[in-house]
């Protein structure tokens, strides 16, 4: 555990920070105890409910929003061949730019969205095959 010294609207507080063996970080503050999510958790937390949302019919996959925002980029389009992992999508929400990518090699076969469109978690940005 790591003693750290903050300040906060001029005020010290001494801090205890640990990692646990999951990964989370745990700060102890005077008595109390906060788990905290780094910028790091949020977007795998999000790619990984992007993942298991995606429903896949006879090779279709469809690509959702993983939370609601606007598309503030558009790295693709229809016919285009892409690779796991490539940068399909920019999602702006809360202030945050959230990189949207493929789940997995095919060809984009219709993308469902253009830029500065709003979008709901779970709306379908593409479809890949």
């Amino acid at each position: 555990m790591e003693e750290l010294v903050v300040k906060v609207d001029g005020k010290d507080y001494r801090v205890f920070v640990e990692e646990t063996e999951e990964g989370k970080i745990i700060v102890h503050c005077e008595g109390d105890v906060y788990e905290v999510e780094t910028k790091k958790d949020v977007e795998t937390s999000a790619v990984e409910r992007l993942h298991k949302k995606q429903t896949i019919e006879e090779g279709r996959l469809e690509i959702t929003a993983p939370l609601p925002g606007i598309v503030y980029e558009v790295k693709t389009k229809q016919g285009t061949d892409v690779k796991q992992g490539q940068s399909l999508f920019t999602l702006m929400a809360m202030k945050m730019e959230n990189d949207i990518t493929a789940p997995r090699d095919g060809t984009i076969k219709e993308v469902k969205v253009k830029k500065d469109d709003n979008v709901n978690k779970g709306d379908v940005l593409a479809v890949i095959e």
